[in-house]
Formats: structure tokens, C-alpha cells, sequence
């Protein structure tokens, strides 16, 4: 079920001297052994890289557009078998593992169409001249994801790359590294060619801060907390290499006092348990209109309580454990302080069982200011639900922080709805909905 875990170099698997455990976070039991790329592994895949490129950025777009797709088709039909890999690493239902293999393969299928219109353009030109556009890619990617998913964040990394003729080194995060070597797999029995896609493993800031100085480096992808985000493009800046970032969130909801109560309440609290709350774009910050606040927490209360939560390869289970043992303590403080501070604990709050990764669902009510957790993403299951008198009160909690990677609002006003797209400081607002993701 789980496979054997190596580096990809240059279109060769290769094993390293030093290894580390992957845990299944539902039964904390060992379920393979990752190889930690050192030095020499690095300085290879720079120079594969280097070789890829010169292959890859040369291959028509057609033929690059055609082997994406190959890759793609390849991940659909092995649904079951990355799904359950996934499932097995990172905790989530198995039900939304497949989902996120098919979402995985749907971000190369659409790169694979852009690939075939990257256009350039005319400029107008004075008599005698002429300007004209092309667009080039920009050579080796050096690119980070993250744990929360496996399959569908390394696929971001890899299809924009690909699909814009750059060749690639993913340093996929070393507790969910499966997902990863499954895109690999189907790129490799897809016909890519040797170096154009390479991945490793190891303590990351080692393979940080060996990649982004290296002068065949031209572009550094990321995404993850704020502060390493900081951090990387800091390194990057040193050598005026440009960078791609996806960062933290704390999303706000603001629930109108016109808002549908049962609804709202019911889609934020299966939305905030999504992957367990570990999704940059959770809903996390509720401020709902007072009028309906109690009606609403209750609501919410009476569905995050009934989750089901378990390990993500049993029947109905809708929220696995957290990903990794570091997440346990960093939830219970951040719940402490809020209730100490004066927050009102509504449901969970704790620690499931003592075998697992598993926390409760939980919901805190009129949380202070005061408290870390209205600054502090928690990437967790824990909602913060607040009322607020008016809609202009909820926009200016929404914007309070700095984050704005998402947002979401409940309004069945047109008038709202112009003043939320207008004032509310986020990159995506969904209204009346939170999409589900994968």
C-alpha cells in the first residue's frame, strides 16, 4: 500500500546513508523509511536540473503539453493505490484522499492547456520598428510544498513548471513524502525526460539554503508558514532570484443578519473540520451579526460536535487526526490562553484518545482581542465564533489581521454583497458558500 521511498535524480531512484521514519499520524506506527538527501545528492540534482532544462525549454509545446497529459491520465488511473498512500501518511478520510488525486491530476490537465497558449504580443510601433513579446521559461525551479496535501501541493509545483518549459527540484515536505514520488512515478512512465523533474528529501534548511544561491536557480515557489516564507524570500533577495509565495492564512466569515442561520452554521463547522482545519484558507475567524449569533453558535456547535473523527481508512470517518504530534500541544495553548483570557469554550478543546494525533473539534465563542489566537493562525479544527453588531464592525475585525489569503461571507443583500467585495482586504472571497478543497 505504501511505497518505497527514494530520491529522484536526474531520472534515477536513488537510496541515501541516513534515513528517517514516516509515521502514520492515526496509529503512530512507522510506515517507511525516508532517505535525507546530503551535499553530493544536492549538487546532483542542480546539474541534472541544469541538463533538464536545456532539454525541456527546448521541446515544442505540443509534445511538452502531451507528456502532462500522459502523467495526468497515469495519476487518475492509480486513484486508489496514491489515495490510500496518502490516507496512510497524513490522517485524512480516505474518501478525501481520492478526491485530492483527482484534483492533483486536474491541476496538470489544465497546465497542460496552457502550455499551448502562452502568447506573446505586438506592441504598436513607430514606422520601421517593430515590438513584439515572447515569453521564455525562466529555466530551474527550486520549489518547497507543504504536509497538508500530499498530492494536490506538490502538483501545483510541478505543473507550472512543466507545462512553462522549466525543469524542476521539488523538496516535498519529509512527513507526507508519497504523494510526490506517485507524480514522479507517472511522470517517469509518461517518457519525461532524465532532469527535467528531480526530487529530495532532507532537513530543510539545508536543502534552502543550498539551492536558492545557486546561480542555475532563477525562481524559488513556496508555500508554508509566514515566518519561512520570510525567511526564503530574504535568501532569495540576496541573489535577486524572484519568488512564488503562498503563505498563512486566518480567514474571516461574516455571517449577515439576512444570512440562511441553519446553512451557514452547518457549511462552516464541516468547512472548519476540512483536513482536520490544516488548510491555508480554513475558515477560522467567524463574526456573525449578533441578532443571530446564539442561534448560530448553536447550530455550529451541534454539527462540529457530531463529527466523526478517526482513522482515515474506517467507513463514515469525516475528520482524521492531526498531521504530525507537534500540532497537539500547539492547538492546546493556543485554546488555553484564549480561555484564560476570557474566551468561552463551547466544545472539544483537548487531546482524543493517547494513541493518534486526534483533537477535538472545537469552537470558542466570544474570543477577547487579547488573545494569540486571534493574531495566530491555529491550522487546526478550532473555530472562533464572535458577534458583531454591524456589517461594518464584522469588515473591520476581517481586516485586522495580516492575513489575506481568503474570506467568506453569508448575505442575501446585493447592497452587502458590493460593500464585502469592495472593503474586505482578501485575494479570494466566496459568498454564500465555502468550497470545499482537496
Amino acid at each position: 500500500m505504501y511505497p518505497d521511498l527514494k530520491l529522484y535524480i536526474d531520472g534515477r531512484w536513488r537510496k541515501t546513508a541516513r534515513d528517517l521514519p514516516v509515521v502514520n499520524p492515526a496509529t503512530e506506527e512507522e510506515i517507511g523509511r525516508l532517505p535525507h538527501a546530503d551535499l553530493q545528492d544536492l549538487e546532483d540534482a542542480v546539474d541534472a536540473a541544469k541538463k533538464g532544462f536545456e532539454i525541456w525549454g527546448r521541446t515544442a509545446p505540443r509534445e511538452r503539453s502531451n507528456i502532462i497529459m500522459r502523467a495526468a491520465t497515469i495519476m487518475r488511473e492509480r486513484q486508489e493505490a496514491i489515495a490510500r498512500s496518502i490516507t496512510a501518511e497524513h490522517g485524512k478520510p480516505l474518501r478525501q484522499a481520492r478526491l485530492e488525486v483527482i484534483r492533483g491530476a486536474e491541476f496538470f490537465e489544465w497546465d497542460a492547456g496552457e502550455a499551448m497558449r502562452t502568447y506573446g504580443r505586438v506592441i504598436p510601433a513607430p514606422q520601421g520598428h517593430s515590438f513584439t513579446v515572447h515569453h521564455q521559461p525562466i529555466g530551474v525551479v527550486a520549489a518547497f510544498s507543504p504536509w497538508n496535501f500530499p498530492m494536490s501541493q506538490p502538483a501545483r509545483k510541478i505543473a507550472g513548471a512543466l507545462a512553462s518549459g522549466c525543469s524542476i527540484i521539488l523538496k516535498a515536505a519529509e512527513e507526507t513524502p508519497a504523494g510526490a514520488i506517485h507524480i514522479v512515478r507517472a511522470f517517469e512512465d509518461a517518457g519525461l525526460p532524465p532532469g527535467v523533474l528531480n526530487l529530495v528529501f532532507g532537513t530543510p534548511s539545508e536543502i534552502s539554503d543550498f539551492l536558492i544561491p545557486q546561480d542555475a536557480v532563477r525562481l524559488v515557489a513556496f508555500t508554508g508558514s509566514t515566518n519561512v516564507g520570510r525567511h526564503l524570500t530574504t535568501l532569495a533577495s540576496e541573489h535577486m532570484t524572484p519568488v512564488l509565495m503562498e503563505l498563512g492564512g486566518h480567514a474571516p466569515v461574516i455571517v449577515c443578519e439576512d444570512a440562511d442561520v441553519e446553512k451557514a452554521a452547518i457549511n462552516g463547522a464541516e468547512r472548519k473540520m476540512r483536513n482536520a482545519g490544516q488548510v491555508c484558507t480554513s475558515p477560522t475567524r467567524f463574526f456573525v451579526h449578533d441578532g443571530i449569533y446564539e442561534s448560530y453558535v448553536e447550530k455550529f456547535v451541534e454539527r462540529a460536535a457530531a463529527t466523526k473523527v478517526g482513522n482515515g481508512m474506517d467507513d463514515g470517518v469525516e475528520m482524521g487526526p492531526l498531521a504530525n504530534d507537534r500540532r497537539i500541544p500547539a492547538l492546546s495553548e493556543l485554546v488555553e490562553d484564549a480561555c484564560t483570557k476570557g474566551a468561552e469554550l463551547r466544545t472539544g478543546g483537548t487531546r482524543l484518545g493517547n494513541k493518534g494525533y486526534f483533537f477535538q473539534c472545537t469552537v470558542l465563542a466570544n474570543v477577547p482581542e487579547s488573545a494569540r489566537i486571534m493574531q495566530e493562525e491555529p491550522f487546526g479544527p478550532v473555530a472562533i465564533i464572535n458577534s458583531v453588531g454591524s456589517l461594518d464592525e464584522a469588515i473591520e475585525k476581517a481586516n485586522s489581521v495580516p492575513y489575506g489569503l481568503a474570506g467568506y461571507a453569508f448575505t442575501n443583500r446585493a447592497d452587502y454583497i458590493d460593500r464585502l467585495i469592495d472593503r474586505v482586504e482578501v485575494g479570494n472571497l466566496s459568498i454564500n458558500t465555502l468550497p470545499l478543497v482537496a
